[in-house]
């Protein structure tokens, strides 16, 4: 063969190997080869957990469940108008302008049922007071047939871990509804039954006042204080449901209820007035007593008893009749998933994921009705219900700030073209490359 022609292939040769060589370019050396530690894991408090965690909070960074910046801003007194969120009077604003709240006046109550003034029949259509037994079809008063719909009232107090501890340990989730000044005295009860119980929250007002008794504004204070505190502590959930204390609602608090909070009315449909244990209204073994009747008794409608987490005796009365629900055929649910949808407005359930929104936003601005599951199209930013004097961007947060894990689409689509340019680059090459030995082969040819 002609030293022309061997050289022109050696030529070839060292071309298409150079279209061989793969991408992975190093300037540094490769890590000497080192045996696993013997804990190759973080512990759970480090700082890079909180930046892989499961997409269940709303992406803001709340202040820590019982410290001072968690309960600043919160009302401390009974008085709850104070420095209400101008997103909640603008909802409640827009209702009433829109004809959704009834015009019907203030109860009065000196400690027994509120009465209405003379013209305003408690049983009748226009007021439909709960407390007189008027039922509005949108309230839950009935669980399903055969279905045993659990809640606990006037939670978190400290006689609360002991039932926490029994639901844990069966296994169960329930239906708390909760008192938001109780929360406040009572973080790490609240923050058990949120993250070790995984129960579901609900709404049972900030002072347990009788609701028909208050103004427009004292109902929005209510009802929204208690919503924030629970939404800030739970990574952005909104509750679904409250129960008015004493059952007390007409048709003015549900729809204040409904169309400014997205909140469904609870009531129940049997009372074993448990929490009038320790004031001699009633006694524990009449308690035992009705509980074992109504769980032995027929199963249509289904049970939503009216139950309290207030004393040893009350919790205690459920705990000895719990062994009885599954004796007896019942399908035990927690009252929030009576419906078959989410106990959130917002969340399927306390580790799911978070549709970021406002307290007194998604009702404001969603028509969806409040016993539907969807939680309605978000409405964005949650500065929305920032109270007056607050330096926080939700009510009571304290120094809430946007912590959301996802990037920006700024940042990730120039990662994103950066990879891609240099992929398209290196191909570019090899293209190059392979056509110049080809070249060089048909020289090479052409000369044998």
């Amino acid at each position: 063969m002609p030293s022309a022609v061997r050289s022109l292939l050696f030529l070839a040769v060292a071309a298409l190997s150079a279209t061989a060589s793969p991408y992975e370019h190093h300037d540094h050396d490769h890590a000497a080869p080192r045996a696993l530690p013997g804990q190759w894991f973080h512990r759970e408090e480090h700082p890079a957990y909180a930046l892989f965690r499961r997409g269940d909070t709303d992406g803001i960074t709340y202040p820590e469940i019982g410290s001072q910046q968690w309960s600043a801003g919160f009302p401390q007194d009974n008085d709850v108008t104070k420095n209400l969120p101008q997103a909640w009077l603008d909802a409640l604003d827009a209702a009433v302008k829109a004809g959704t709240i009834p015009d019907i006046p203030v109860s009065t109550s000196t400690g027994g049922n509120p009465t209405y003034p003379q013209g305003f029949d408690p049983n009748g259509p226009t007021v439909c007071s709960a407390t007189y037994k008027c039922v509005n079809k949108e309230d839950l008063w009935d669980a399903p047939d055969g279905v045993f719909g659990s809640s606990f009232d006037d939670g978190p107090l400290p006689t609360s871990m002991p039932l926490y501890q029994f639901l844990k340990e069966n296994n169960v989730i329930t239906t708390h509804f909760m008192i938001g000044s109780n929360i406040l005295w009572n973080a790490d009860a609240f923050k058990y039954a949120f993250e070790t119980l995984e129960s579901d929250l609900a709404v049972h007002t900030w002072t347990h006042p009788y609701m028909t008794t208050k103004t427009n504004q004292e109902v929005v204070g209510e009802l929204g204080w208690t919503m924030e505190l629970i939404h800030n502590s739970t990574g952005g959930r909104l509750p679904k449901y409250w129960r008015p204390p004493y059952g007390d609602s007409d048709e003015r608090v549900r729809a204040i209820a409904k169309e400014v909070f997205g909140l469904r009315t609870v009531i129940w449909n049997q009372d074993s007035e448990d929490w009038s244990i320790s004031t001699g209204g009633t006694t524990r073994p009449k308690v035992d007593a009705e509980l074992k009747q109504w769980i032995t008794g027929p199963k249509s409608p289904g049970l939503i008893i009216l139950e309290h987490e207030l004393t040893n005796d009350t919790v205690g009365a459920f705990m000895q009749a719990f062994p009885l629900i599954a004796q007896n055929g019942w399908k035990f649910e927690s009252v929030a998933r009576l419906d078959g949808g989410n106990p959130y407005q917002n969340s399927a359930d306390d580790t799911s994921d978070v549709t970021p929104q406002s307290v007194g936003v998604l009702a404001a601005s969603s028509s969806t009705p409040s016993g539907s599951s969807s939680a309605g199209s978000p409405t964005g930013s949650s500065a929305a219900s920032k109270p007056s004097g607050s330096g926080s961007a939700t009510s009571g947060s304290g120094s809430a700030t946007s912590g959301s894990s996802s990037a920006s689409p700024s940042a990730t689509g120039g990662a994103a073209q950066d990879h891609s340019n240099g992929a398209m680059s290196h191909l570019s090459w090899q293209s190059a490359a392979l056509t110049s030995a080809l070249s060089v082969l048909a020289a090479a040819f052409a000369l044998s």
